[in-house]
């Protein structure tokens, strides 16, 4: 645990080698990258960390922005003495990561956002709103994953993988944070527009995405690609919002290569 400003933040620093920052999305905490970590661990040093306003991080029911965000992340890198750094984020953590990225390029060795976005399409601000307002409306965690685990995953992977989709809206509905936290950064994720900015992120950037996301859109990853100066796009067909759950394998396959320096220029489907 650290002290970031006013408030306390919880976060893990593991293995040896380059760093790699990673940065859990709205829902869930530094956990959503324990898979991550155990197969980078041995030729990285991953740092993962709950967000304010979730896991064992400081909550409380404040207005907040992906920029307040992105300030926490900046302050623990520089309190870990991480000069230069992989920075990973997932869904809102990618929206973090791109702020980072423009306010601090020294730290910013490459960018890789997973299923994120820029700014969220009228589908992706829809379907976030429906969410929120399932949670504020039932105030029941359970409800919440019930009404939402079908935005996360493909049609596919919802049909035949019964036992995980059990798991993970189990996981989901088993949440402990202060659902005030939850409204405050969807609030955040809906504000957030880092679109006319993107020009200015020079470091290689890889964009992942699954062509089935409501939230995270095709739309919204083009906007993206469109604008970062050096991105690489990889979409993960027939995947949703959870392609790193669907189709774990090829994930890692793609993030190791790029971690490792294979920094390719383009677009690609998998």
């Amino acid at each position: 645990m650290v002290s970031i400003g006013d408030y306390e933040i919880n976060y893990r620093d593991e293995g040896q080698g380059s760093p790699v920052v990673m940065i859990h999305g709205l829902a869930g905490d530094l956990s959503a990258w324990r898979p991550q970590v155990e197969a980078l661990g041995d030729r990285f040093r991953v740092v993962t960390f709950d967000n304010r306003g979730a896991g064992e991080s400081t909550q409380v029911d404040e207005p907040v922005t992906t920029g307040d965000l992105a300030r926490d992340t900046i302050a623990l890198m520089d309190r870990l003495g991480i000069e230069n750094a992989h920075v990973v984020g997932r869904s809102m953590g990618g929206a973090i990561a791109q702020i980072v990225a423009l306010q601090r390029p020294d730290l910013v060795r490459s960018l890789v956002l997973c299923a994120s976005f820029a700014k969220l399409d009228p589908m992706g601000v829809r379907v976030l709103t429906d969410m929120r307002e399932v949670l504020e409306w039932r105030g029941d965690w359970a409800d919440h994953a019930r009404h939402s685990i079908a935005n996360f995953v493909g049609s596919h992977f919802f049909n035949t993988e019964r036992d995980q989709i059990a798991r993970i809206e189990a996981l989901i509905g088993g949440e402990t944070r202060l659902p005030a936290c939850y409204v405050r950064q969807n609030h955040a994720c809906l504000a957030h527009d880092t679109l006319a900015d993107l020009a200015g992120i020079a470091c290689p950037t890889l964009v992942m995405g699954g062509t089935q996301d409501p939230i995270c859109s095709p739309t919204a990853t083009g906007w993206m690609s469109e604008r970062l100066a050096a991105s690489r796009t990889i979409m993960f067909e027939g995947c949703s919002h959870f392609f790193m759950m669907e189709r774990p394998q090829m994930f890692m396959r793609e993030l190791v290569a790029w971690l490792e320096g294979g920094w390719r220029i383009g677009s690609t489907s998998v």
